[in-house]
């Protein structure tokens, strides 16, 4: 059955009227949930009907190495095209690895691979693989992530390597999907007119995805990017690997460590998501995370009622905010041209939130956009102008492809508006936001099981207590999932990602002696930031 991509978009234009416009959803019509269920369903039908004719999974062990001439290829190093990799003396190459891991003798891709030699050859522990998280976040300079927080004699040990995972930047290729929108991360708005566009735009962005190539698309999963780093590792003759991840990134590496355990060798992964609860459980957990953000970054503007004027009190600023949502949904509030409306505003909190050193740009962002919705001329400062281009000219399309191949998601429309509505009264900005429905309510199942972790590979799990967006339960979780890790927490701080110059002489310290000499601590540790933040 070919997918006819008008007739879908017919259809939920007639279903519900135009979710792309910025127009209130107030004025939108106020269908039922059976009618946006009946619209839906459409949309879920004809996307299955040309995705799950091609769900395949990973084959059984083969007599021998069925993947032999992935393991065994040679590689060709050269000048990398980044002037910043050149620089910090790295070389790139491309690593093929199967597209299907089922069938390894079909179609292949590449995988864009940097490597800094290690300057310490007498001394020399192995290779050190990076990701800095996303999912979609292009990795080729692994130094620029950890070049400022390994000390100049650990780095010396290790033969540095970057990759972009497949799909990101260089590795395969990028498929982009065309999208109006930066990305699905939005709010399901103040009431039901607004949950009715969303449900049909996020249609619309599984979509506008799955009439391109949807056997390319289903093989994004961790799983195979997994797999890609022990090709990767045997691609360069090496036994283990050693490795540090970020956010998602801390997903990727626990995934490696149950595919791989024993190649697994030293292990860091920093701001931690609890495998279970990838991805809609983690989105879920944002909401109660975030509003304490919020309570938290409430108290720091209203004692500085005097510079932002947004309440004498935190009480009083989580009010005007409330009340300037709710205006937003009412009418987008346009700030250098675009407009900011109820599904907006949420997104833009929830992002500077992550940071408790963002708090005086969310304050004059916040400040910007009350003065642009009462008819002043706004002082946009510089995080707000990035964010706003970001959101004219971004396609997050690649973060949601790799989460659609790793996890299914409920289908029924009214799982998602019945989470919201249970969340609202203790998570009045988050809630619509963290059980907001996304794409892959629309894809067909995942071609494997998402990986359940449960091994014994030693690792550092690196956890700030005030992280809204890995939150700190998630790290307890995989701490007791991966028994032979250490926990390693840092207390009194709102930010995600510790292993940073300068935050916790603690935290830098206990990394280096494990990257360096293999000291691993004995117990969890607990650790303070050196500088105490905002």
């Amino acid at each position: 059955m070919r997918f006819d991509l008008d007739l879908l978009k017919g259809l939920v234009l007639v279903g519900v009227g135009d979710p792309y416009s910025i127009a209130s959803p107030e004025r939108r019509s106020r269908s039922s949930l059976n009618d946006v269920r009946g619209v839906v369903a459409a949309v879920i039908v004809a996307v299955l009907a040309v995705t799950v004719a091609s769900a395949s999974g990973v084959a059984g062990a083969e007599p021998g190495d069925p993947l032999a001439r992935f393991h065994q290829q040679h590689l060709d190093w050269r000048t990398c095209e980044d002037a910043p990799l050149t620089a910090e003396g790295a070389a790139c190459t491309d690593v093929t690895v199967p597209l299907d891991y089922g069938r390894p003798d079909g179609p292949s891709i590449t995988i864009a691979v940097s490597r800094i030699p290690a300057r310490d050859v007498a001394h020399r522990r192995g290779v050190l693989l990076t990701n800095s998280g996303g999912p979609g976040t292009p990795g080729l300079d692994a130094f620029d992530l950890v070049g400022d927080v390994l000390e100049p004699d650990v780095l010396s040990r290790y033969d540095l390597i970057g990759f972009d995972p497949r799909g990101v930047a260089r590795s395969g290729r990028h498929q982009r999907c065309g999208w109006p929108v930066a990305g699905s991360i939005r709010s399901a708005g103040v009431g039901f007119p607004g949950f009715v566009s969303e449900t049909v735009l996020q249609a619309q962005l599984a979509a506008d995805c799955l009439v391109g190539d949807r056997d390319w698309m289903r093989q994004l999963s961790t799983r195979n990017t997994a797999r890609d780093m022990d090709v990767i590792r045997a691609a360069l003759s090496e036994d283990r690997i050693s490795y540090y991840g970020v956010s998602y990134g801390t997903y990727l590496g626990a995934v490696y460590a149950q595919l791989f355990p024993d190649r697994s060798d030293r292990m860091v992964l920093d701001s931690v998501i609890d495998p279970r609860r990838y991805w809609l459980g983690l989105q879920q957990d944002w909401g109660p995370a975030v509003e304490a953000a919020f309570d938290d970054w409430a108290d720091w503007a209203a004692a500085r009622d005097q510079q932002y004027h947004l309440g004498d009190s935190a009480t009083a600023v989580r009010r005007g905010v409330e009340d300037l949502i709710d205006r937003a949904s009412l009418s987008p509030i346009v700030v250098e041209g675009f407009g900011f409306d109820d599904h907006l505003l949420p997104n833009l909190l929830w992002t500077m939130l992550r940071d408790a050193r963002l708090n005086e740009a969310l304050a004059s962002s916040v400040r910007a956009v009350t003065d642009a919705a009462d008819g002043r001329t706004p002082q946009v400062p510089p995080q707000l102008h990035q964010q706003i281009e970001a959101e004219k000219q971004g396609e997050d399309s690649v973060m949601v492809q790799i989460w659609c191949a790793d996890a299914p998601m409920p289908a029924d429309p009214a799982w998602y508006w019945n989470a919201i509505q249970a969340a609202r009264p203790s998570q009045p900005i988050f809630a619509a936001l963290a059980n907001n429905i996304q794409p892959c309510a629309f894809w067909s199942p995942p071609p494997e099981p998402p990986t359940v972790v449960d091994n014994a590979v030693p690792a550092l799990i690196l956890q700030a207590a005030g992280d809204n967006r890995t939150p700190y339960p998630h790290a307890v979780a995989l701490h007791q999932q991966m028994s032979g890790s250490r926990l390693i927490t840092l207390i009194d701080t709102r930010i995600h990602m510790v292993l940073r110059p300068g935050l916790s002489t603690c935290i830098l310290d206990t990394t280096n002696r494990y990257f360096g000499d293999g000291t691993f601590p004995a117990e969890d540790r607990t650790c303070a930031p050196t500088t105490p933040l905002e």
